[in-house]
């Protein structure tokens, strides 16, 4: 099968013989074959020599690269790669956890993909067209790699993709049905997901050691999880003996899944006094109340998602932990996170230095965090590593 083809221009074939996953449409110097959006294509040189193997788009990133040797993108094709990354998997994921990320975009090699796992059912999100064009095969592909274990398989595509193009698609089962809220566990603790109407799709994955690493400072303290979500960190925090959790969200829908949550985990006597959810703006709350937490979370959505963002993502990141450090007791601890691509390690943490020095707070570094190894970051593409952490003891 013959297909398109993407000519770079004289000099800017490097980057992708240094394996970065991306075509930006400044390298390109002509096509050949008329490549729709969304087309699989072929990347070569100057010259014509094959360089890769992608999905065309007719924007920034022209080509996003899936493979670096020239394949056909078949059901025996998506079967092999998907057998590869469940095999890794299987070598990271900790004891009684049954939800992760099983393929993680250009971190997996399947750019423009994401596909987690929920306790047997697959959620599939694609960030580009092309990817969207393969759910069909890449749904046969999982029901070879997982066979009876495989119960559904949902595309919640529609919320990622272009305008235009998304508006032509709905999300839907592309094989089995399950029901939601669905229960999975993690590191032992019991959550319900809900992948049809909750955020992403449906469960923070990512946070998947960061909570762990929460439980370990949460033992006889007060703790304040805020933008909490599905109440994940508050889960930990109660299970390690934290005399008082208080969860705070702006979404009175994510509360009620939080309060569904601890009740999932306890009962009525062991949390007796114990949690108390509000659904409130963080920064009104955190404004109108003057207890003084031991631990806090500081876990907001992205601020910014483009480059013209950056600067007012910034702003906020510094007035949110401002606030955060004056709110907590002395010898504190902050867990405080960004999820904003465009906002990197470096200028997050002059960031978080920032808010320190509005709030007069003498401050220690105790850990830096990332995403979990089912979220890898591909070496040659650093843009992956998009969840950025720091744990500080505030005196």
């Amino acid at each position: 099968m013959s297909l398109p083809k993407i000519q770079l221009r004289s000099g800017r074939e490097e980057a992708i013989r240094r394996f970065h996953p991306w075509v930006f449409s400044g390298a390109v110097a002509r096509s050949e074959g008329d490549p729709q959006d969304g087309d699989v294509v072929e990347v070569v040189d100057k010259k014509g020599n094959y360089l890769a193997t992608g999905h065309f788009h007719n924007g920034s990133i022209q080509v996003r690269i899936f493979s670096f040797q020239r394949v056909i993108p078949d059901v025996a094709y998506w079967t092999q790669k998907l057998t590869t990354i469940r095999t890794i998997r299987k070598t990271l994921l900790p004891p009684d956890t049954n939800c992760y990320r099983l393929i993680h975009g250009e971190g997996d090699g399947c750019t423009g993909l994401v596909v987690d796992m929920y306790n047997g059912v697959a959620v599939l999100q694609a960030h580009s067209i092309g990817m969207h064009r393969e759910r069909h095969l890449i749904t046969e592909a999982l029901k070879n790699v997982f066979g009876d274990e495989l119960k559904a398989v949902y595309d919640k595509s529609a919320e990622t993709l272009p305008d235009e193009y998304a508006a032509t698609i709905q999300n839907a089962y592309r094989y089995g049905l399950a029901t939601v809220p669905h229960e999975v566990n993690e590191n032992g603790h019991r959550f319900l997901v809900d992948w049809i109407s909750g955020q992403k799709t449906g469960f923070f994955l990512d946070q998947r050691d960061n909570r762990k690493l929460l439980a370990y400072y949460s033992a006889g303290k007060k703790v304040l999880n805020a933008f909490c979500y599905s109440g994940g960190f508050s889960i930990y925090a109660l299970k390690a003996g934290a005399t008082l959790v208080h969860s705070v969200d702006a979404s009175q829908k994510a509360i009620d899944l939080t309060n569904r949550n601890v009740a999932l985990n306890f009962d009525g006597t062991e949390i007796a006094g114990r949690h108390e959810a509000f659904a409130d703006d963080v920064m009104k709350y955190l404004h109108a109340h003057d207890d003084q937490y031991e631990v806090m979370v500081l876990d907001p959505p992205a601020f910014a998602k483009s480059l013209s963002a950056r600067h007012r993502a910034v702003q906020g990141y510094k007035r949110l932990n401002a606030e955060g450090l004056r709110r907590l007791a002395k010898g504190g601890i902050l867990f405080t996170f960004s999820c904003s691509q465009v906002i990197d390690r470096e200028l997050f943490y002059n960031t978080i230095v920032a808010a320190a020095i509005e709030a007069g707070r003498q401050v220690r570094v105790l850990h830096h965090l990332s995403q979990p190894a089912d979220h890898p970051v591909n070496l040659f593409h650093p843009e992956g590593g998009y969840l950025k952490g720091l744990v500080l003891w505030v005196e």
